[in-house]
């Protein structure tokens, strides 16, 4: 079994309805996230993707479809009535807004990611591990053992 870990960054605003500190306000981080994958490398001489778990290049097409592109210089909301309206309102402006089901904390956002990746990863590929960075010094972190 071999894991393999790739970083990504995304660029992304939002705002915490309802919490009692300063994330309430419209804020961004520069999110930086590691994805680790395992499986056991391909031992067909016949492939082309012999001696891989899987190629870095697919891992990075599917982490960008399923999180990056869409959150990459985004304003996340959680999808509220009152949000909804807000939304309305920006859009009229502003293009990338993304309404999203929970309370858009780094927490939220790992199981989200999770869930995304790991349905889109190939047969005999499992998602091991995320980390996602939200300031230089915090982050949070998740694990398919735990989950």
């Amino acid at each position: 079994m071999i894991r393999l870990t790739k970083e990504f960054s995304f660029e992304s605003a939002h705002a915490l309805d309802g919490y009692d500190g300063k994330c309430r306000e419209i804020h961004g981080h520069s999110y930086r996230l590691f994805v680790t994958v395992k499986g056991c490398p391909i031992a067909d001489p016949a492939s082309p993707k012999c001696g891989m778990v899987m190629d870095f290049g697919d891992l990075k097409r599917i982490v960008g479809r399923e999180v990056v592109d869409r959150l990459d210089h985004s304003f996340v909301l959680r999808d509220t009535a009152e949000n909804r309206a807000l939304a309305a309102t920006l859009g009229s402006r502003f293009g990338n807004i993304v309404m999203v089901g929970y309370q858009p904390t780094c927490e939220n956002m790992l199981a989200d990611f999770a869930s995304r990746i790991a349905a889109a990863l190939p047969e005999g590929v499992m998602l091991h591990s995320l980390r996602l960075h939200e300031t230089a010094t915090s982050y949070a972190e998740w694990y398919a053992e735990e989950n």
